[in-house]
């Protein structure tokens, strides 16, 4: 499976958790494709965290604005009757508690819901970014990441081992091998993506869940 391929089957999964009228946060990497994936009759809202109501899909190469980014720089559209704002504006929806659901990727989710996404000690990044506020603002966090890491190990953890995001602040995981619900703090497995077997999920989790299929 292509790393395009992965992912398209992520974001089609995470796309279908839409309702109508959603206001939805689309967090920088992996997360920015689901706009491309919003079911057919499904009309909902997406925020960009760098100020924008109405994105849309990534623009073709012949369409691309330069002025017009996601939140992780990347070109993309705004549909008709969106609006630009400033970051202030922007995290005051966010901690308002305005935002439905927010897509973010991850390194961590351990079985408690606990979310680490933001550094591995010892590598430069830019900054926190906006994951804190979102966590802890928006009602439904749903996370979005590869099961496995590069060398093959679990991303999935008894306990994470890389500093929090947020504490107890994920209420559904999404990789390319299965669903994951979490509820009173246990984690559950609700559903296999297509041509995955149980077994293979298990081998690949490290942490404890129950089976809910």
């Amino acid at each position: 499976m292509t790393k395009e391929e992965l992912i398209e089957i992520i974001a089609r999964r995470v796309a279908k958790e839409f309702k109508d009228g959603n206001l939805v946060n689309l967090g920088i990497g992996m997360p920015t494709q689901v706009s491309n994936y919003i079911p057919e009759g499904i009309n909902i809202i997406l925020q960009s965290e760098n100020g924008m109501l109405k994105m849309g899909p990534s623009p073709d190469k012949d369409k691309v604005n330069p002025r017009i980014t996601n939140a992780g720089g990347q070109p993309s559209s705004i549909l008709e009757g969106g609006m630009f704002f400033d970051s202030g504006f922007s995290f005051s929806l966010i901690r308002g508690g305005h935002v439905d659901i927010t897509v973010l990727g991850a390194l961590e989710v351990d079985e408690e819901g606990n979310l680490a996404n933001w550094i591995i000690p010892g590598k430069l990044v830019p900054g926190m970014g906006g994951a804190m506020d979102l966590v802890n603002g928006v009602k439904k966090v749903i996370i979005m990441m590869e099961h496995t890491d590069k060398n093959g190990n679990s991303k999935i953890k008894k306990r994470c081992s890389l500093p929090l995001t947020g504490a107890k602040v994920v209420d559904l995981l999404v990789t390319e091998l299965g669903v994951f619900k979490f509820e009173n703090n246990k984690m559950k497995l609700i559903e296999l993506q297509p041509n995955v077997t149980l077994e293979e999920v298990k081998s690949k989790t490290e942490a404890n869940f129950e089976i809910c299929l």
